[in-house]
């Protein structure tokens, strides 16, 4: 730690901080625009001088300058800066002045306005005058992909979109070329950029240069009611911010959460808004003479009150999708107890994994964030880059750091970081268990080293054979133990950690997903799509979703709910972190939230659920479950359990494992109502090459 005098206050700041962090630890506003704590310094704007005390005289940039170049009093005194002598608002004016000079004059019609960082700063720190009249230059907008739109006129080069691509992101595809009055920010090639986490340049431009294409001349921030909520389009669980106007969810965007997403999200989780409000349930629909027609509530219910009431509880099941809630899953759950059956499941994919092993058994034991303390990484049948991108970042943020190798069994393609490819499938896995392979004495050297078991590997037949497989590879190598739990399974569903916890897998006796195909006279889809609907056979199917997708088509009764953004829901993120979901606006027409569709349903068929509003539903499921009240909290999974798990033997087939993300735009029934989605798709299919207009 480092004394330091901050405009005649004196505190104490970690010497590694910047002169620019240690002003803001003391309270004293410093502006910026090329600065931010995520990236490298550049130095760009000059917009964040200051004055050192018995330095050169001329104004320091704070964003370059470390506490531990300043040099102390003559008498040993701790060395002083100061923000706001007239040297200081001189220079920023000057900046100011100079930024200026070639801005456009664009703000009544720039989707920036309201929430730009030249405006405030230009407003607070700059003049009311500009002595340059000489005509601005102008540059070409570049064409980078449907999701960023560019207007580079406005571009003042502080190059944040740059060393963000280059850093985070890990592509090379916007750079800064010429110089002086030539200077522009480029592509280089003109084609779309390439990365699922390109939307956060948007956020970190501090002018209008890069703002949303799809959000467009859509609504000005001051007209929004913002809802502070979380992401369910992957497992990670980010922390988002839902912004409506009336009914309609305008735009989402980051928020800061250090322990899962830090400040950036995916371009699925930033640009899906638009399939929130296209192909959606808003009435109760029946299936007659073949064809799906609208139906009231009471008809709908009275038609599933029906079909239940002609078969046995043992011939009745559900399955439940990625997206649903934990509430609506107890509640499903009740209520098939009710109705006497056990064939009950939330893995709709198959996925080998079961509660009854134990918590540690089926989540990420070490943590988003203690990625980045693990010292040796090994991904089997997984793709982070496209089942969980934000949480890539965080592997490509420690890989930076050095020293981390890295080494993956599966087909993977470009993850943005190096890595060692040992093999295709379970041989590979075989061989490294039993130290055949030169990868496995690296893991065994490495302190922390972290295990990452992905839905490739576990949605196989022989799932809980390789699972088992590679919970005794963690327990070989150490990374199973009181201090560090570094086997880590890698979801891709939102609600499948939740579904774990409250144990919505088949009863004694029951069903699993793929058994309950064909063997049923009854069947409830709580919003699953992602599986082969011809494969139900002749059940009587009861979807309850909130979009025309696959559940629907195969629906005989369609139920129609609500989604992640109008409903206060639970769910339960891949480190088994529980998060809260707040409701930010309203389900269309008719459609109702998915637990008071399935409490007044049990009414009518003669098994009410003991709850009649979302309150006393949450006081019965935190009785039963007392880890769901902790939000944000993580119920730790005890490391015997991996060990226990090791155990289990079992054969494995040749196959080689495969990401069951084949595409990263279209997962869920949401994305795939997108047409941004579409598009963004599409382009990824053609190489990223522009469409011809």
């Amino acid at each position: 730690m480092a004394k330091i005098k901050v405009d005649g206050k004196e505190i104490e700041v970690p010497d590694h901080y910047t002169l620019l962090q240690a002003a803001e630890q003391a309270g004293a506003e410093v502006p910026r625009f090329c600065f931010h704590e995520r990236l490298s310094i550049a130095g760009n704007c000059r917009m964040c001088l200051v004055e050192v005390k018995g330095g050169p005289p001329k104004p320091a940039a704070s964003c370059a300058m470390g506490v531990r170049d300043l040099r102390p009093g003559p008498n040993g005194e701790a060395p002083e800066i100061f923000t706001n002598t007239p040297m200081v608002k001189k220079a920023r004016e000057g900046v100011m002045e100079f930024l200026l000079i070639n801005h456009p004059l664009d703000c009544p019609i720039c989707d920036q306005g309201g929430e730009c960082d030249l405006q405030d700063q230009a407003m607070a720190f700059g003049v009311d005058a500009s002595r340059y009249s000489e005509n601005k230059r102008a540059v070409e907008d570049k064409y980078i992909g449907p999701l960023v739109k560019t207007i580079m006129t406005r571009c003042i080069h502080c190059t944040r979109c740059v060393r963000f691509t280059t850093e985070v992101a890990g592509i090379s595809e916007l750079g800064l070329i010429g110089r002086g009055e030539d200077a522009e920010i480029t592509t280089y090639l003109e084609q779309a950029m390439t990365s699922e986490l390109q939307g956060n340049v948007i956020d970190l431009c501090p002018v209008g240069a890069l703002t949303s294409k799809p959000y467009a001349f859509q609504a000005r921030p001051w007209e929004l009611t913002k809802t502070e909520s979380i992401d369910v389009m992957d497992a990670v669980g980010s922390a988002i911010r839902v912004d409506t106007r009336g009914r309609e969810v305008m735009r989402i965007l980051p928020r800061i959460n250090e322990a899962v997403n830090e400040e950036w999200i995916s371009d699925k989780t930033r640009f899906i808004w638009d399939g929130l409000r296209s192909q959606r349930l808003d009435r109760p629909y029946i299936r007659r003479d073949g064809r799906l027609q609208p139906a009231s509530w009471a008809e709908a219910f009275a038609a599933v009150k029906d079909a239940v009431a002609k078969t046995s509880g043992d011939k009745i099941g559900a399955i439940a999708g990625d997206l649903a809630t934990v509430e609506e899953m107890y509640a499903l759950k009740g209520l098939m107890a009710s109705l006497g059956s056990a064939n009950i499941d939330c893995r709709q994919d198959g996925a080998a994994l079961d509660p009854s092993a134990g918590r540690s058994t089926y989540i990420f034991n070490p943590t988003i964030d203690g990625i980045e303390d693990a010292d040796a990484v090994l991904i089997i049948g997984s793709n982070p880059r496209f089942e969980a991108s934000v949480l890539n970042t965080r592997i490509r943020k420690r890989w930076r750091a050095g020293n981390l190798p890295i080494a993956v069994i599966g087909d993977v393609g470009d993850l943005r970081y190096d890595y060692e490819q040992l093999g295709a499938g379970t041989e590979t896995l075989s061989q490294l268990a039993d130290g055949a392979l030169q990868f496995h004495s690296v893991l065994k050297n490495a302190q922390r080293p972290l295990i990452i078991v992905g839905q490739g590997a576990l949605a196989r037949t022989d799932g809980a054979a390789i699972l088992s497989l590679a919970a005794k590879l963690a327990a070989d190598v150490g990374a199973v133990s009181d201090e560090w739990n570094g086997f880590a399974v890698l979801h891709t569903a939102a609600a499948r950690v939740g579904g774990l916890d409250l144990g919505f897998v088949p009863g004694e006796g029951g069903r699993d997903a793929s058994a309950m195909m064909g063997a049923l006279d009854v069947l409830f889809l709580l919003g699953a799509d992602e599986f082969n609907m011809n494969m139900i056979g002749s059940a009587f199917t009861v979807y309850i979703g909130s979009h025309g997708d696959a559940g629907a088509h195969r629906a005989d009764v369609i139920l129609p709910g609500a989604t992640y953004t109008e409903k206060s829901g639970t769910f339960v993120n891949t480190e088994g972190r529980v998060q809260m979901a707040h409701r930010a606006g309203f389900a269309p027409g008719e459609a109702k939230e998915d637990w008071a569709i399935l409490r007044a349903m049990s009414e009518v068929l003669g098994a009410k659920l003991p709850f009649n509003s979302l309150p006393q539903l949450r006081d019965q499921l935190y009785a039963e479950h007392p880890h769901f009240a902790g939000i944000d909290e993580i119920a730790a999974g005890n490391a015997a359990d991996v060990s226990a798990l090791a155990s289990k033997q079992g054969t494995m087939t040749k196959a080689p494992f495969a990401s069951p993300v084949s595409d990263f735009y279209l997962t869920n029934p949401i994305a795939r109502a997108s047409a941004v989605m579409a598009e963004a798709s599409a382009l990824a299919k053609g190489g990223f090459k522009q469409a011809a207009e």
